[in-house]
């Protein structure tokens, strides 16, 4: 009887982890199960369908067993052969046995044992895969006894951790981890040939290193002793973009490390590379095989050999002499490969290592009977590296300093000018469809010049003719360059400027349309007073800008007294009548990208152009949205244009800006840096969230302005208030994350706001927002005009109250714009502090 209980209290834990490990997204297999090659839909899925274990047809009658991310089909995980990480494959009667004892064992159809997890006799009650990814073999403790994650064969994928003593396998390449913290990557065990590493970040001995991958793409380091929590090596191109897709590691067959991403639900072959460990895949040692020379057509490499002494192996399996050196019956000479090199690792860097000139490089290796190629690396160092006959990989480029020498039997035949690709294939047919083009292309220019010939003929000296110099726009457009226009083509375009779209500070602007149909916008400036070669140089610059949040610059005309710039139009206009008029709206996820957008626009402009541009004027009639609401910065440049006496610094006496916008510094007559950009774009954001412009009073408010009002209804808790009462649903996370981004964008000191590029982490969540400052005294401009022009004269001046400090009497204010009341004296002590540039 007491035998019974016991078996049954047995049974009953036994139930209540198996209803326990249900609940907590795995899927249980129970002892025994069979999965059968032939057997088509037959898996072991997750909870979620996101990963299945699963037979995958190679062809009609061969199989192998892998684990899969669905629906895209990406193999996270095969059964595989230990040391290369090729596939067990097995025949249409293959089956997946999960035995009553714990084995798991692939077997072939006429009945051999092919792989086996060697969990025999181990206490295994069962298996489950997790929606993870990870499938696991465990005791009735949960005790896995075995895993895939543990097991890895050339996949990482999010949450597996990558240790020490686990190697991804793929063909003759490994990756591994020692305990120092380096991640290496190594051609047969032997040349190591990149290496990635965090211990010398912390400067600390490391007890138990690992490295993993993050849904969001970022690979990290990770150890017990690192005082962070981790120390983040590597960035996919897409990282911080969201999780709804798909990120994982492979360790590819050429050798390269790579991080791949697929878009939310994407189908089978929609996954891109998104970072690759090896930037220069010809410097991936054995790439192109055994005395393989491995040069690039495009961006693409390909494969070639030294010489016509040399044939190829199918695919990149490298090249074998035509006659053996030692076969040879005559003399061997030294085939000399300029702009080359052999490919050189530790160890053999350490090993037949000599300095010496290219003559010595060259005859040293042709005397001695181990070597038989040399590099000699033209650098300055003068090294020399010997070859010996164990495995040569080259690497060609127009661009690489080396020279090299490989030894072949009687006289060298140089190639032909075509390498062979990685096929083994001569590109003879691509140079005859090349010919074909080209004669064909010929014949058309041909008969373009004779048609534009009559053209010109016949309608030379008629009105018509006045568009002849933009007829062709539409090419020099798209090369990139700008159009120089003349004044009366622009004058044309626009229909004598009757269609005026809106007035900036720095001019009007009016929609016109080229001779190809393409709609612009044309701006005519004011207050330019540079000569036509100085403002074709400011042009230059502004034209070599290219960005998706930036507004493309077509053309210019610099014409007597007229400078004007012809810029592509955006249909839906700018933002502000989306934001302050009751006609238009942004749904949340519009409003949100536009600010990300901004954001990463005004980061090219500070940090990615050759020299920052400094804006000068941020503001929503500045930022453009094109059809499909993307945001485009406009105006970018265009301070420089008005300054041209003082590059370094912009002053207050030369510089436009607009009401609401204005950093504090432009009024205590301090340089202007690109942290006043950060200060406009806070304002901004701030709008983008509240529908409302920062400098707004209303009841609603208290007779506070907006900017102040939304402050202190965040330091409340109350998000709700801020938020635009037209927005039906918001992302309350990215809501509180745009406001406190802009409360942080709009602090009175220049060095407490961020770098745009931090404003585009923190709005992306990709790094925490710290707590926010004290609030601050802070200055403010204040009238009735929009857009002003500050002056350094009394009547320009005394237009608008300001103040340098608050009243004694007043609360703490941060600085966004506003000030506290003041009487008519206060204003007039201020203005006249002010004029004092105190």
């Amino acid at each position: 009887m007491e035998y019974q209980n016991k078996k049954m209290f047995k049974f009953a834990i036994f139930f209540l982890h198996f209803l326990f490990t249900i609940s907590s997204s795995s899927t249980i297999i129970p002892l025994p199960s069979t999965l059968r090659a032939s057997a088509r839909n037959q898996s072991w899925s997750s909870p979620n369908s996101s990963f299945s274990l699963l037979f995958v047809p190679i062809t009609r009658s061969s199989f192998f067993l892998a684990i899969t991310y669905n629906p895209g089909n990406v193999i996270v995980w095969s059964a595989s052969n230990n040391g290369t990480g090729d596939a067990v494959v097995v025949d249409s009667g293959g089956m997946l046995n999960l035995l009553r004892n714990g084995a798991l064992r692939l077997v072939n159809g006429s009945g051999p044992i092919v792989w086996d997890t060697g969990t025999a006799n181990r206490g295994v009650s069962h298996a489950s895969i997790d929606d993870s990814g990870n499938f696991q073999l465990l005791n009735s403790d949960s005790f896995p006894l075995w895993s895939s994650f543990e097991n890895p064969t050339d996949t990482l994928v999010p949450s597996q951790n990558f240790t020490v003593g686990k190697i991804l396998h793929s063909g003759s390449y490994s990756l591994s981890l020692d305990r120092s913290g380096n991640l290496t990557l190594k051609w047969n065990d032997t040349v190591e040939y990149w290496s990635l590493g965090f211990n010398s970040s912390i400067n600390g001995n490391l007890s138990s290193p690992r490295f993993m991958l993050r849904p969001n793409g970022i690979l990290i380091g990770l150890d017990p002793s690192i005082p962070s929590g981790m120390v983040n090596m590597a960035f996919s191109t897409d990282y911080g973009e969201g999780n709804d897709g798909f990120r994982f590691l492979r360790m590819d067959d050429d050798g390269n490390l790579r991080i791949y991403s697929t878009s939310g639900n994407s189908v089978a072959g929609n996954v891109t590379p998104t970072w690759a460990a090896v930037t220069d895949q010809c410097q991936v040692f054995g790439f192109c095989g055994d005395t393989g020379i491995c040069n690039y057509r495009d961006s693409n490499p390909i494969c070639g050999c030294p010489s016509q002494n040399f044939e190829p192996i199918d695919g990149r399996k490298g090249c074998k002499r035509k006659v053996e050196l030692e076969d040879c019956p005559g003399d061997v000479s030294m085939l000399q490969l300029e702009h080359t090199k052999f490919l050189t690792y530790p160890p053999e860097v350490s090993e037949q290592t000599f300095i010496v000139g290219i003559a010595a490089c060259r005859s040293n290796c042709l005397q001695s009977g181990s070597c038989i190629a040399s590099t000699l690396v033209a650098d300055g160092s003068g090294f020399c590296y010997m070859k010996t006959p164990s495995f040569v990989s080259g690497y060609q480029g127009a661009v690489l300093p080396s020279t090299s020498f490989v030894k072949v039997c009687g006289q060298a035949v140089p190639n032909p000018p075509l390498y062979k690709d990685t096929s083994g294939k001569y590109d003879e047919s691509r140079l005859h469809v090349m010919v074909v083009v080209v004669v064909v292309l010929a014949i058309l220019l041909a008969l373009v010049a004779v048609a534009t010939g009559f053209w010109c003929w016949f309608y030379w000296g008629s009105e018509k003719s006045g568009y002849i110099s933009a007829k062709y726009e539409l090419f020099d457009y798209a090369s990139g360059a700008p159009m120089k226009f003349s004044y009366k083509e622009l004058q044309q375009f626009t229909k004598g400027f009757s269609e005026k779209l809106g007035k900036g500070g720095f001019g009007a602007v009016y929609k016109g349309i080229l001779t190809n149909r393409m709609a612009v916008a044309v701006k005519q400036l004011e207050g330019i007073e540079q000569g036509e070669k100085q403002f074709r140089m400011e042009v230059a610059t502004i034209s070599s800008t290219h960005h998706l949040n930036l507004v493309r610059l077509v053309g210019f005309c610099a014409e007597g007294r007229h400078r004007l710039l012809v810029y592509e139009f955006l249909r839906n206009g700018s933002l502000d009548k989306f934001l302050f008029t009751p006609e238009e709206s942004l749904n949340w996820e519009n409003r949100f990208n536009i600010a990300l957008g901004t954001a990463r626009g005004i980061t090219y402009l500070h940090e990615e152009c050759r020299d920052c541009i400094i804006h000068c004027d941020i503001k929503p009639e500045n930022i453009l949205l094109d059809e499909v609401h993307t945001a485009k910065v406009s105006d970018f440049g265009l301070a420089k244009l008005m300054n041209p006496k003082d590059h370094k610094y912009l002053t207050l006496a030369s510089i436009r800006g607009t009401r609401g916008y204005l950093a504090p510094e432009w009024l205590a007559n301090l340089p202007i840096t690109s942290k006043c950009d950060v200060y406009s774009y806070g304002m901004v954001l701030l709008e983008l969230v509240s529908g409302r412009r920062n400098f707004e009073v209303s009841p609603e408010t208290d007779g506070k302005k907006f900017s102040l009002w939304a402050y202190s209804e965040y330091e409340k808790g109350n998000i709700e208030a801020i938020v635009d009462k037209r927005l039906e649903q918001v992302n309350r996370e990215q809501v509180v994350r745009a406001i406190l981004v802009s409360f942080w964008c709009i602090q009175e000191q220049p060095l407490q706001r961020p770098m745009m590029g931090k404003v585009v982490q923190m709005l992306e969540g990709v790094i925490d927002i710290e707590r926010l400052p004290t609030p601050e005294p802070v200055a403010e401009v204040s009238g009735s005009s929009t857009t002003m022009t500050l002056n350094s004269n009394v009547g320009a001046l005394s237009t608008y109250a300001t103040s340098t400090t608050a009243p004694s009497s007043s609360p703490s204010f941060i600085n966004m714009g506003i000030s506290p009341p003041r009487s008519e004296k206060d204003t007039a002590k201020e203005s006249s502090s002010l004029l004092g540039l105190k």
